[in-house]
């Protein structure tokens, strides 16, 4: 088998390119649909680093405002807050789900409508300081889809007034 100049620096450039990238699994990426009017919704996932690495941002073009959240009760009242980084500990799954870590889309640009998707950008920073990114389609649901059964204590928090 002859190989070209081109098919050979193709090759060298494959296996030269960062292999960090592919070292952050995604699963089971979702975002909640809303109503007409609503202006903030969740995504949520399963992210594992293979060697341990860190989440620094998110972005999407359906939302004004991105950022990763922590919700956990304090006492009796349950508060959520931005964290400006999520740890991804080596080989460690961290889920973010309702009622935990989430992504919070806010001053949404439109409603997100169940049975379509929305692109999401997470950008990862390994133990050296490199970052790389990973590009989603999430698909929008009312609910974890099957297969992603939450337990009661994950169902999301309804205030009432």
């Amino acid at each position: 088998m002859k190989t070209t100049p081109f098919a050979a620096l193709a090759l060298l450039a494959a296996l030269s390119a960062p292999v960090w990238a592919q070292s952050v699994d995604v699963k089971n990426a979702w975002a909640r649909a809303t109503v007409p009017g609503q202006k903030a919704s969740g995504a949520f996932m399963t992210l594992t680093a293979k060697d341990g690495a860190k989440l620094v941002s998110v972005s999407s073009p359906v939302a004004g405002v991105t950022e990763v959240h922590e919700m956990k009760m304090e006492g009796d009242v349950m508060k959520m807050r931005a964290v400006p980084q999520l740890d991804l500990p080596a080989g460690k799954a961290v889920e973010l789900k309702p009622g935990g870590y989430h992504v919070m889309l806010m001053d949404l640009k439109q409603p997100l409508q169940k049975d379509s998707t929305i692109a999401l950008t997470l950008v990862f920073k390994d133990a050296k300081g490199q970052q790389s990114q990973t590009e989603l389609k999430l698909p929008v649901s009312q609910a974890a889809p099957a297969g992603m059964a939450m337990d009661k204590k994950d169902a999301p928090v309804v205030h009432k007034h």
